[in-house]
């Protein structure tokens, strides 16, 4: 199925283009019909497996507008190398031996070399070892699991987003300078939350404060009465939450009715709009990390930010800021090295640095980390807005938020 990617979404038909978008089917974006056939040139075709269904469907959606919208405007504009670009979607559920087989799918079946997606970190775990054997790079925009960058680190892995472990950088150095000294941190069970609490215990320890405990939620969990009982019985004032998509909304939802933020600060590994959306005023106070807001000040965001309110009529949301980064950061190295090959696109993507929708984001090439700084905002009220919007309280230079090569933990 070929879907134009000048069509017009606004936030209330997510949802239904979601449903659309289940297991099997592949999706083309390509470009105008005109530049299709003015050239004879193969297109660059770049798979993408992610979860469009299931717990983390949301983000997974995110992702893909954030791809499409690159997608639409390189193209208009000659695409890459003179050739225009086709993105082949499949849906995975978020299951990582279901990311494995789609996205061999993609390269066998589509001639796709070059990949994004793959929404779950666990996912993207299951995946690169068999990147050089596809002779494939992927470029990350969502995973956050700091082993990619460190001890399960392969040469065609490129990650363009902020890592687990720099997010919670970013919310221990903010939390040091607070009030706050005894904290709880409840987490998703699976590879992001285990890495991103691990970190935010070392944080918390290494700032000579109390870390009282912590408990993990499995993916897709409904209930969450008894975990917030047990923040409440931590004597906790702040607790830290790892929490995404359908969980988060769950959880910021029956906190809210058990009047827990009244009592403890709720400190989040991301904030979003989707997750704030979904809650409304239950949001109100959240204060975290955010990988990227549509309020950064700077003229390539602005523009960014409007042309993507012309196409969707809805702000961009962290996943497709993150998405839209990662595909400059891809685009750039191509244009360096003029080739998709991974021998030659790999050095040039090592040495990659573009002036962002986030500011300046320069490519590490020693572990393949992209280091760019950090957010951290809390949920507010704000003129001009219908919903509670993130609200930018403190920022953080790349060189404080980034691990030493190839780590997960910071030194001080």
């Amino acid at each position: 199925m070929t879907i134009g990617s000048g069509t017009i979404r606004s936030a209330a038909t997510r949802r239904g283009v979601l449903r659309s978008a289940l297991g099997g089917v592949s999706f083309a974006v390509a470009a105008p019909a005109i530049l299709r056939h003015a050239r004879g040139e193969t297109p660059i075709k770049i798979g993408m497996p992610l979860a469009l269904t299931g717990p983390a469907g949301e983000i997974g959606l995110q992702m893909r507008h954030g791809a499409e919208f690159w997608v639409k405007e390189t193209n208009a504009n000659g695409g890459m190398l003179g050739r225009e670009i086709q993105l082949s979607v499949e849906d995975t559920a978020g299951d990582p031996a279901a990311c494995v087989r789609k996205a061999q799918e993609v390269v066998e079946r589509d001639g796709c070399r070059l990949l994004f997606g793959m929404v779950l970190s666990s996912e993207a775990l299951a995946v690169v070892p068999k990147l050089a054997e596809w002779n494939a790079i992927f470029m990350s925009s969502d995973n956050g699991d700091g082993r990619l960058t460190g001890s399960s680190f392969v040469p065609n892995f490129f990650r363009a987003n902020i890592s687990g472990p720099m997010e919670t950088r970013v919310i221990s150095l903010w939390l040091r300078q607070s009030k706050y000294t005894k904290f709880f941190a409840l987490g998703m069970d699976y590879a992001w939350g285990h890495n991103s609490i691990g970190v935010f215990k070392d944080e918390v320890t290494k700032a000579k404060k109390d870390y009282v405990g912590d408990v993990f939620s499995p993916i897709g969990t409904k209930d969450f009465s008894t975990y917030i009982t047990k923040i409440r019985q931590s004597g906790a004032e702040a607790c830290f939450l790892v929490l995404q998509g359908d969980d988060n909304a769950a959880f910021l939802s029956q906190a809210h009715e058990y009047r827990l933020p009244d009592k403890v600060q709720l400190v989040t590994s991301i904030v979003d709009l989707n997750s704030i959306h979904a809650v409304g005023d239950a949001a109100l106070g959240l204060a975290g990390s955010t990988r990227y807001v549509f309020s950064i000040d700077n003229p390539a965001n602005k523009a960014f930010v409007a042309a993507w309110q012309k196409d969707y009529n809805a702000l961009p949301d962290v996943f497709e800021g993150e998405q839209y980064q990662a595909c400059k950061m891809l685009q750039a190295g191509i244009e360096a090295a003029k080739s998709i090959d991974a021998d030659k696109l790999r050095p040039a993507l090592e040495t990659a640095a573009i002036d962002s929708i986030k500011g300046p984001v320069a490519m590490r090439a020693c572990d393949h980390q992209a280091v760019q700084g950090g957010y951290v905002v809390k949920v507010v009220k704000q003129d001009g807005f219908k919903t509670p919007v993130p609200q930018i309280i403190a920022t953080f230079p790349g060189d404080q938020i980034t691990p030493a090569c190839r780590q997960m933990t910071f030194d001080s």
